[in-house]
């Protein structure tokens, strides 16, 4: 009678995720740890700017509730202490409105438009930086796909192999630069695009209490 022999059956290596970076080589990793800092910068425009936004439109409603309180009895020197100790873009362009006070109407307005336009300005540059990542971020992805294809041919060229072993790090470098690339820009582009509607809202809010304002103003200067 034949003894049964038995083979150790191997286990099923598995790998995490920062082994699997790690396996994709020294390019691959360098694509990856910038994808991964173009995600942190992203995330951090997005929480900095939302809070941004959020604080400015409580702060110019208050802005403006006390304008009406005190424009109606002419106070103006109240209502420039009430510019000059807030720091919102309805507080800078009603300070600069008020400085053109007893000169024609037209130039009082023009004054306002010229802040409001800088302001509008200065709110979106930050937020065209995620604008900027979720069009660059795919572009390393492409970059490390690329440099994956180069690297599976350069294997093979050495090895005259074409076994999975062999492409596996080029393979490791194509996919996982493009799956990181796409993620980031997809997180960086839905940022981008909430923040523009918030933005969209505070900039029509502005304008309409600008025109509240001179509409405010327009019969204390008569």
């Amino acid at each position: 009678m034949v003894a049964k022999t038995t083979e150790p059956i191997a286990e099923e290596t598995r790998q995490s995720i920062i082994d699997i970076i790690l396996s994709s080589g020294p390019i691959g990793v360098g694509i990856i740890s910038i994808q991964i800092v173009l995600s942190f910068v992203a995330v951090y425009l997005f929480i900095e700017r939302y809070l941004s936004f959020k604080s400015l439109a409580k702060e110019d409603e208050r802005v403006m509730q006390n304008l009406r309180a005190n424009i109606g009895s002419g106070n103006i020197q109240t209502i420039q202490s009430i510019c000059a100790n807030s720091e919102t873009p309805l507080a800078r362009m009603v300070e600069k409105g008020l400085s053109r006070l007893g000169r024609p109407m037209p130039e009082i307005e023009s004054a306002i438009e010229n802040v409001g336009r800088v302001e509008t300005f200065r709110l979106e540059k930050k937020v065209t930086y995620l604008s900027l990542i979720a069009r660059i971020a795919p572009m390393f992805g492409f970059l490390g796909t690329i440099m994956g294809v180069i690297k599976i041919f350069y294997d093979i060229s050495l090895t005259d192999n074409l076994s999975v072993g062999v492409i596996s790090g080029g393979l490791y470098t194509k996919m996982l630069t493009s799956a990181g690339g796409l993620l980031v820009g997809i997180i960086a582009f839905l940022g981008y695009y909430f923040l523009t509607m918030m933005l969209d809202e505070l900039v029509n809010k502005l304008e309409k209490r600008s025109i509240e304002f001179m509409d405010l103003l327009h019969a204390p200067v008569r």
